[in-house]
């Protein structure tokens, strides 16, 4: 995570700390996705682990002071925060299903997936800033598994065209990231 991040993320928690709501929907749409799928991979079931988000970020929204930068930064707080709600959720239920059967991930592997999921998010913002026609050639080629010659067919645009598309997106991607 970079330096810029943390100082947004102090940034937008002494927001949330002021009550500003459009702070937590930004807070809410930065790490909402970040803390389901760690909740859901312990829980395995969806509703429960909409909940622990739901817990989590309410948490953040009530008392903010909760988390202290200087230990680290706020998506791998939110990460363990999540993973230890979600383990105490299925201690809760463990009078009803006993725990032998599950799984709860490693922290390496926890830490392994945040760092994967926030990764995906800088890419996702990078690849938002790229004009329509780089967008749609990377999505064909790299989410829709379509060959370079099977987009050029699909659009009707030349084969050069789309190869130099594709390899500007992916230099303006790769450029965005290494900052």
């Amino acid at each position: 995570m970079d330096v810029r991040q943390n100082i947004e993320d102090a940034e937008l928690l002494e927001a949330v700390a002021q009550q500003d709501e459009s702070a937590m929907a930004e807070l809410f749409d930065r790490y909402s996705r970040l803390v389901y799928a760690i909740s859901l991979r312990v829980l395995k079931e969806p509703s429960l682990a909409e909940d622990v988000m739901q817990e989590v970020l309410l948490q953040v929204w009530r008392s903010p002071g909760g988390f202290i930068a200087q230990r680290g930064s706020l998506a791998s707080w939110l990460a363990v925060v999540a993973r230890n709600r979600s383990i105490d959720v299925l201690r809760r239920r463990a009078h009803q299903e006993p725990l032998d059967g599950l799984t709860i991930p490693e922290p390496r592997s926890m830490a392994r997936s945040v760092e994967d999921e926030l990764l995906m998010s800088q890419v996702r913002g990078a690849v938002t800033q790229l004009p329509v026609e780089q967008q749609s050639s990377l999505q064909m080629a790299y989410f829709d598994g379509l060959s370079h010659t099977e987009i050029a067919e699909r659009t009707g645009i030349p084969l050069g065209t789309v190869k130099t598309r594709i390899r500007a997106g992916l230099m303006a991607v790769r450029k965005v990231l290494e900052v």
